[in-house]
């Protein structure tokens, strides 16, 4: 019985805090960090404000903890690459990954531009210490693949940059890309077809070739 009491609490805080890290994306990323409030997050996921304080320490604490998130969502895909591996499929998969993230997780990626255009006041230790490694690492990797002939000697800092970038835009300007386009919202083939224009793209311009 003990057991079964504890498996029940672990599960009620496990979605209780998935309810909580939904609508502090939703509700960040409409009014941003000094525009939302803990009181406001605790209605949007229905719980009352002492839970959601009880769970995620302090609103700050909270808003970090998603966009930190969001970054190891984005980059998972590049974390365990290797000179032995393929840039072609290295490549192709980190942008289709990416891709896939826009689609699903589209306030998360909002949240994240929000915090840059002011100027990433949360986010600067992290930005330049722990994501500035992790892009060196990995530009050392794409430097290898160049220096064997595997791909184009293109800039790696600058090629990460435009993955992140390029495949972001169709969540952060979606207003613009839904407005030149005429529609109300873009389909999954629609994400299939800008993700295939894009992969071809990139990689054409890295010199190797996307799968078949």
């Amino acid at each position: 019985m003990t057991t079964l009491v504890s498996s029940d609490s672990t599960h009620a805080r496990q979605r209780n805090e998935q309810a909580i890290l939904a609508a502090a994306e939703q509700v960040f990323a409409c009014h941003g960090y000094r525009g939302a409030s803990v009181q406001g997050i605790a209605e949007a996921a229905g719980l009352p404000k002492s839970n959601v304080l009880y769970y995620v320490g302090s609103k700050r604490q909270l808003y970090v903890t998603l966009l930190e998130r969001m970054m190891a969502r984005w980059n998972a895909m590049l974390d365990d690459i290797s000179i032995e591996d393929d840039p072609a499929e290295v490549l192709e998969a980190f942008i289709r990954s990416k891709m896939e993230l826009t689609r699903r997780h589209p306030q998360g990626s909002r949240l994240f531009a929000a915090e840059i255009l002011q100027g990433a006041p949360f986010l600067q230790e992290y930005l330049r210490g722990e994501l500035r490694e992790w892009v060196q690492a990995r530009a050392r990797v794409f430097e290898q693949w160049a220096d064997k002939g595997l791909m184009d000697p293109v800039d790696p800092v600058w090629l990460i940059f435009l993955i992140w970038s390029s495949t972001q835009h169709y969540a952060d300007f979606e207003a613009q890309v839904l407005g030149i386009t005429d529609r109300e919202a873009l389909s999954e083939t629609d994400y299939r077809r800008i993700t295939d224009f894009l992969c071809g793209v990139i990689l054409k311009g890295c010199g190797v070739s996307a799968g078949p």
